[in-house]
């Protein structure tokens, strides 16, 4: 049986249904858009089904102890001080926490988190600063903190690069380094197996800012990531940040001709490459943001793990506009969502 096959039965037959009658989950069909009439029923003509697959109900809020919606602008700069010479010191606390979430309505999930949420914190610099993290391992495993960056090797995160790379239940240590370059970075623990210790939750996003800063814009930190509920190497709920079906069910509200800034970062475990489409428009890539200048106006880009990219796009009509990853088994999944478009 192909691997293709053996998903499939485990994410519709085990998750929306076994697990449905275990849990009260139940699916209902979503009318998102009129097919075209050339298109075979229930299909967008493009490999997404209009009859989208979402859960029944929402995940409340406080019950998981964040909001994907909040996590969309909620941007940590950090305790800000000066150091003797006058550069800009930021300084967090990340506490690495067990921690149960729900990824979908009545689909608990036991979450290795930072400060209790996943993904972790957004953090916030601007290139030049000095960046410290201290890291409090709560949890009950070795856990680390791995920047994607430039900064010396004992501040990497890694086993065998000194203290930061093994810390243990108990522990503490702090990372310090200097934020470069500027661009969207992510940050994720780098403890083996490191698989698990990714697919469990402990990974974030990074934003290093360019000294002049950018554009004035409505910014939004999307974190592809998906989750393995029955730990068998496979995933079966796919989302960004966290909660599946999230802005589909309640769409991000957006003003006509804003210019609207993506973080889209792929933290993807067991599936080799995801993706982001947009429907009814294009948008200006900036990969990992270290330039600012875009490679390329398109309207679906793909990510292998680790990817990221800055996105930039106006809407120049007013209505509902899809986004989802374009791989039909994700989307269905839980990795779509709206962006509501009004004036």
């Amino acid at each position: 049986m192909g691997d293709e096959t053996r998903r499939d039965g485990i994410t519709r037959a085990t998750l929306f249904g076994s697990a449905a009658a275990a849990a009260g989950l139940a699916l209902t069909a979503k009318m998102v858009e009129p097919a075209p009439a050339a298109a075979p029923p229930g299909s967008s003509g493009h490999g997404v089904t209009t009859d989208h697959a979402a859960t029944a109900g929402a995940v409340d809020p406080a019950v998981n102890g964040f909001d994907p919606h909040a996590i969309l602008e909620d941007f940590d700069r950090g305790t800000v001080s000066r150091d003797a010479r006058g550069r800009t010191v930021r300084e967090w606390t990340i506490v690495a926490q067990d921690r149960e979430i729900e990824v979908a309505p009545g689909v608990r999930y036991a979450a290795w988190t930072y400060n209790g949420r996943v993904p972790g914190p957004t953090l916030r610099a601007t290139a030049g600063d000095l960046m410290r993290i201290r890291f409090l391992n709560g949890g009950t495993h070795v856990h680390t903190m791995h920047f994607h960056g430039i900064h010396p090797a004992e501040m990497d995160g890694v086993p065998g690069t000194g203290p930061g790379g093994l810390v243990h239940p108990g522990e503490e240590f702090t990372y310090t380094f200097t934020a470069e370059p500027f661009g969207l970075h992510l940050y994720h623990c780098h403890s083996f197996p490191l698989a698990m210790h990714i697919a469990k939750g402990l990974y974030g996003a990074m934003i290093i800012d360019p000294p002049g800063g950018r554009p004035p814009a409505r910014e939004l930190v999307m974190v592809q990531n998906a989750f393995d509920t029955n730990f068998d190497g496979a995933n079966e709920v796919y989302a960004v940040n966290t909660v599946a079906f999230a802005y589909f069910e309640k769409p991000i509200r957006v003003r006509l001709g804003e210019l609207v800034r993506i973080y889209l970062v792929n933290v993807l475990e067991y599936d080799p490459v995801n993706s982001f489409h947009l429907h009814g428009n294009f948008f200006h890539h900036f990969p990992t943001g270290t330039s600012l200048t875009p490679v390329e106006y398109t309207d679906t880009i793909s990510q292998v793990q680790g990817q990221r990219g800055i996105l930039e796009v106006r809407f120049p009509h007013a209505g509902r506009y899809m986004f989802h990853a374009h791989k039909s088994e994700f989307a269905e999944l839980g990795w779509v969502g709206l962006f509501e478009v009004s004036g």
